[in-house]
């Protein structure tokens, strides 16, 4: 299986440890354990100081609060918020993780099993531009037995203070305009999310020299910028015979996403998405300088080979 990404990049949401499993949870009204806990600062710049009177702090289900109500849209349940955070150890009041200190903000699926549940019940229905205060019980975080890399233990409530500063809902796929390709490129026929498109190389012809950027439908959506994290299906094919080597039609979850202009996949990848409007769907042609060079990407892909590729973008936060 060979994917454009140079490595694995299962934390592209978030650096820190925001992204777990979590277990189910529901949000109980804001009590005695959120009225001991002390939160300063107000620059969003910089991350907030969490005091907790009493520690141990113990959080017997989710609770939550906004400290700072925004006046952007309502967050809803199917969005990627993308959020700064910090995180704060209930038992000693110590900061486990923060994005403030990392230098980078947080993008999280609310639609995701994968996360903490105490972030997946807490951030629908809050207005962008929200301060919210969050104490939860550890099987809501990590799980029963904690998280010992974290240096949480089973019996630690965690407390969160998360800034929402947006929110966007992924699309299915591509949606806007359609584009008339050149008709020298190779022609694509989208089969759905679920089924790889299908890439037929025109007889005979020779690869171009250079990489090509050709829209196929341009979305409707804002601008693909560097430092974003983008969320895209695609299928990949070889030139030289039209065969399919990776398609996110065949993984789970059926996207893959990468933060733009950071060396984290092929070249052809981060110059091609750059500027491209949210919904667009693009038709790449690699040559092997802009994909994976002379060593190419045993054993289906050698040094030599220009690669094809489908891209539909659906998310950029």
């Amino acid at each position: 299986m060979h994917t454009p990404r140079r490595s694995a990049l299962a934390a592209l949401a978030c650096a820190c440890v925001l992204l777990a499993a979590g277990c189910g949870s529901s949000t109980t009204p804001a009590g005695d354990v959120l009225g001991g806990i002390k939160v300063e600062g107000s620059d969003p710049a910089t991350a907030p100081t969490v005091t907790i009177a009493k520690m141990p702090l113990k959080a017997t289900s989710t609770v939550s609060k906004v400290i700072t109500e925004g006046d952007g849209a309502a967050v809803t349940k199917d969005d990627i918020a993308t959020i700064n955070a910090v995180i704060v150890n209930g038992t000693d009041g110590k900061v486990v993780d923060s994005t403030w200190a990392a230098g980078s903000t947080a993008g999280v699926d609310l639609a995701s099993d994968q996360l903490f549940a105490a972030i997946k019940t807490s951030l629908p229905d809050k207005k962008v531009g929200s301060r919210v205060l969050v104490a939860a019980p550890q099987k809501d975080v990590f799980g029963a037995e904690g998280n010992a890399s974290a240096g949480l233990k089973a019996t630690d409530s965690v407390v969160f203070v998360i800034d929402i500063l947006g929110a966007t809902q992924p699309l299915a796929e591509a949606k806007g305009a359609a584009v008339e390709p050149k008709p020298e490129l190779p022609s694509v026929e989208f089969k759905g999310t679920d089924t790889p498109a299908v890439i037929t190389i025109p007889a005979g012809a020779q690869p171009p020299a250079d990489l090509v950027v050709q829209p196929l439908i341009t979305g409707e959506g804002a601008e693909v910028a560097d430092g974003q994290t983008v969320r895209v299906s695609y299928t990949g094919a070889l030139w030289k015979d039209g065969s399919v080597f990776d398609s996110s039609a065949s993984h789970d979850p059926k996207y893959f996403q990468f933060p733009v202009g950071q060396g984290k996949v092929i070249s052809g990848w981060d110059k091609a998405v750059k500027g491209q409007k949210v919904g667009s769907r693009l038709l790449l042609v690699v040559p092997p300088a802009e994909g994976y060079g002379a060593n190419g990407n045993p054993p289906t892909i050698s040094g030599t080979d220009t690669l094809v590729f489908v891209v539909d973008i659906l998310a950029a936060y």
